[in-house]
């Protein structure tokens, strides 16, 4: 019902900055929750950043006050930018969807290196 495709990783160094786009088509954007996960080798996914249709953010507590999350309805994208990167921060980027009946839609993934 909805498709997910992430694009802006890359490789960066510690400190450097990046911002990821998920672009998502077959929806109707505007009404999802949509969020950022990553999942690094060996690791469970966790939630990076959220938002709601309204614009609440909520984000993961190793990323707050350096990662922002926005989103344009008006063009099906949501943004997260990432500051002051930290090798720990290297992950696979998953753009989520959440739909009001409680399906959930993921894109592929992009990769995110932080390193020297």
């Amino acid at each position: 019902q909805v498709q997910l495709v992430e694009s802006g990783g890359g490789l960066v160094q510690p400190g450097g900055s990046l911002r990821l786009s998920c672009a998502a088509s077959g929806s109707i954007f505007g009404t999802y929750v949509m969020g950022w996960y990553r999942q690094a080798p060996g690791k469970q996914r966790e939630l990076v950043a959220g938002i709601t249709s309204g614009g609440s953010t909520n984000y993961a507590d190793s990323v707050k006050g350096r990662f922002t999350i926005s989103r344009d309805n008006a063009k099906n994208t949501v943004t997260l930018q990432m500051n002051s990167l930290k090798p720990e921060d290297t992950a696979v980027y998953y753009c989520n969807a959440d739909s009001l009946r409680g399906y959930r839609f993921w894109g592929q993934g992009t990769q995110v290196t932080v390193s020297s």
